[in-house]
């Protein structure tokens, strides 16, 4: 199994000679391996078993340092950049020879972003390159939001996981491109719409797609449980399984239809943030109950991050 430890400098010793790693961020933990070594890239595809038309997120610590990779940070992205940097924004731009085919499956753009938590930051400007890595966890699986959990599905693949405690965001980074001045979103994550909207204004939603994605994390199955996850109501459900046989994960609320036990909910308060933070692992969680046969996800207004919860549950529920 994996050594789980806080020393960066194991991390970083590790990340040098090829190897990949599990390491924290405030979104989900990823699996991160040089972004210029195309040996440790293929090596990130192979542990987590993920189809290389589906392309990575590059790490740095700076602006500064994504120079070296990309061709030019644009007005519209630099205000962004200004914003939201560090934190759960990824940005699409034009990358530079040095980032490998591999890493973009072959795009032109590379998706890069500067993580917030800290623990990462300082490995980050440590390291002589960025760092290339998806959510470390198996393809299609659930986003790992703690070491353990990382640990669970990985730690007999990789050598040591950077231990940064629970991810206080909890779901992926929002992905923005642009097609020409045109801001797009291509994937819904951690920043909100409207948080983005406030700073350059209207954006352009693109949904996601079932194969050749433009952006990593646009698969339209994808985070999902063992169990069968559904979106049907609890009555329909009820029709084809018993009640103990249901788990349920809410909103806020408990349904009296069903076993209480059988139910964890995101958020008593309403509060999307402390819902997102708690999806992954809320939903990991019902996945280990052997009793149950089927998970019923209740969908949250669609609002605020309600809308990039509201994504995972779908694609996550998406056969």
């Amino acid at each position: 199994m994996a050594l789980i430890d806080k020393d960066i400098y194991k991390a970083k010793s590790l990340l040098e000679t090829g190897e990949v790693i599990g390491i924290p961020t405030e979104t989900v933990y990823g699996l991160a391996g040089n972004a210029f070594n195309v040996q440790a890239v293929t090596k990130i595809f192979q542990t987590k078993n993920r189809p290389t038309f589906d392309p990575l997120i590059v790490h740095s610590s700076s602006l500064t340092k994504i120079a070296q990779f990309v061709q030019a940070i644009p007005p519209l992205a630099q205000k962004l950049a200004t914003h939201f940097w560090p934190g759960p924004l990824t940005l699409l731009l034009q990358k530079k020879s040095n980032i490998p085919d591999l890493v973009t499956s072959g795009l032109e753009t590379v998706a890069v972003r500067i993580p917030s938590h800290p623990l990462i930051l300082d490995l980050l400007e440590l390291l002589e390159f960025p760092l290339a890595a998806p959510s470390a966890n198996p393809f299609g699986y659930i986003s790992p939001t703690q070491a353990e959990h990382v640990q669970a599905q990985l730690g007999d693949k990789i050598p040591y996981i950077l231990d940064g405690g629970p991810s206080h965001v909890g779901i992926e980074s929002t992905i923005i491109g642009f097609e020409d001045i045109t801001p797009i979103v291509y994937r819904l994550g951690g920043l909100s719409i409207e948080a983005i909207e406030s700073v350059i204004g209207p954006v352009t939603l693109m949904p996601h797609s079932s194969s050749n994605p433009q952006a990593p994390g646009m698969l339209k199955s994808h985070y999902a449980p063992r169990k069968p996850l559904v979106l049907d109501s609890v009555d329909q459900v009820l029709k084809q399984y018993a009640p103990e046989k249901i788990g349920y994960m809410g909103f806020s609320d408990f349904r009296k239809d069903l076993p209480e036990k059988n139910q964890l909910v995101l958020s008593h308060t309403r509060n999307y943030a402390e819902a997102a933070q708690k999806l992954f692992a809320v939903m990991r969680t019902l996945d280990t109950y052997p009793h149950l046969e089927v998970i019923v996800a209740e969908l949250l207004p669609e609002e605020d991050l309600g809308r990039a919860i509201n994504d995972r549950i779908r694609r996550a529920a998406a056969q």
